[in-house]
């Protein structure tokens, strides 16, 4: 092994230490500054082939967190599979309704799938030994994505029209939002359904009302899916 192939084995394990054990999942093209993507490409073989590296998919790598009970490499993480895909395709990604709601503590209901939406292609990936599905969603729906408010929405999607007014749906919401997460919401609901503006507008009227009204007023719209 060449110093130079060396060289850039250590760097790329200098900053995947920086972001720690099991909270980073990388991909080659996050390593390119560092030289070519043949000399990245190698460098990553041969850490995996050290074990300072663990191939959790096809070019997908992480270094694993390891269990105190005992001492094995625990299962990736999948949100940080996913910002590895969204960085290495250049693509937008968000968990599905359901696990929203789930996550939000708006449904008992646990995912039987890894899903989410995104506005690349639809596919399903094999990865860590779970099994990841994308599906293709809208333009309107995809504007959400990377906003802080993006939960909150994939939940109210999910719910529907009829289980979403439910009082208690709306006092669980007021009561959990950060008020960071009601001000994305009351700046942007025009992104929303006709059906669920009143909805958001009853979660943050006091948002709204301290902003002197809202801009986005497109009346709402109905493309959810894609």
């Amino acid at each position: 092994m060449g110093l130079q192939m060396m060289g850039a084995a250590d760097k790329i394990m200098r900053r995947v230490r920086a972001r720690g054990r099991g909270k980073w999942v990388c991909t080659p093209k996050d390593f390119l500054d560092l030289g070519t993507r043949a000399s990245v490409d190698q460098a990553l073989s041969r850490l995996v082939k050290s074990n300072d590296l663990r191939r959790v998919g096809h070019g997908l790598y992480d270094w694993p967190r390891l269990s105190r009970m005992t001492n094995r490499p625990v299962p990736v993480d999948l949100d940080s599979v996913v910002s590895a895909l969204a960085r290495r395709d250049g693509i937008r990604i968000m968990p599905d309704g359901m696990a929203s709601a789930n996550r939000l503590g708006l449904t008992n209901a646990v995912p039987g799938k890894a899903s989410y939406v995104t506005d690349g292609a639809s596919r399903t990936l094999r990865v860590g030994g779970r099994t990841i599905h994308l599906r293709h969603a809208g333009a309107k729906v995809m504007s959400w994505a990377g906003r802080s408010a993006a939960p909150v929405v994939q939940a109210l999607r999910w719910l529907g029209p009829q289980a979403a007014c439910d009082e208690w749906v709306v006092t669980a919401l007021s009561r959990k939002l950060p008020e960071d997460v009601k001000r994305d919401l009351a700046r942007h609901w025009g992104s929303l359904p006709g059906w669920a503006v009143p909805i958001v507008k009853n979660l943050t009227a006091s948002q709204e009302t301290a902003q002197g009204g809202n801009d986005e007023r497109d009346g709402g719209g109905d493309e959810w899916g894609g």
